[in-house]
């Protein structure tokens, strides 16, 4: 594995505020709406623009960090019936990209793929992505949508709309309490 994007070198980020945005999302649309609700909107522009620029850093990590934790069960997933993880996420996450272009300018599709392929590979998509400069401002909604996307994925192949907010919020939970006990 290429030491530059081995993830156990990759900042975590705000993995929590990651997954609160996420999640908020998947509830919005489950909860059968498709446009998004001024006031919870305005709300989550708020809570971005008070993190302050370190803040906003640290949850686009937090945002990668979700996409390589996706990816990773993804991958165990279909690699438990024989099938390969980029075969089976790619196309359809692609696919899906293509047919939102007010939201996922078409210029910016193959760097998403990127961070999917790198988690998928077992890279970690926050130090593939460093390698080619900051983030830029029409990235961010993509970036939402990916992670976004690849919860959803998990969701359906799991029969459970709330599992892969679920399984990372347990995963940060025992982390917490382990550390917790560490420290004691």
């Amino acid at each position: 594995m290429s030491a530059s994007c081995d993830p156990r070198h990759a900042p975590v980020g705000d993995v929590g505020a990651a997954l609160m945005l996420i999640d908020s999302r998947l509830k919005q649309i489950h909860g059968g709406r498709t446009e998004t609700d001024p006031d919870q909107q305005e709300m989550i522009e708020q809570y971005v623009a008070s993190l302050g620029p370190r803040g906003v850093e640290d949850m686009l990590q937090g945002a990668c960090t979700l996409i390589y934790l996706f990816m990773k069960w993804l991958r165990a997933a279909y690699e438990d019936h024989g099938k390969d993880v980029i075969e089976y996420v790619v196309p359809s996450l692609v696919a899906t990209m293509r047919i939102m272009p007010r939201s996922i300018p078409p210029e910016v599709i193959p760097t998403m793929v990127g961070l999917v392929v790198a988690a998928g590979t077992g890279l970690s998509p926050n130090l593939w992505r460093e390698q080619y400069g900051d983030w830029t401002k029409e990235e961010m909604t993509p970036l939402e949508a990916t992670t976004f996307l690849l919860a959803e994925h998990i969701n359906r192949l799991t029969d459970d709309p709330d599992f892969a907010t679920r399984m990372v919020a347990e995963a940060l939970s025992g982390a917490d309490k382990a550390w917790g006990a560490a420290e004691d």
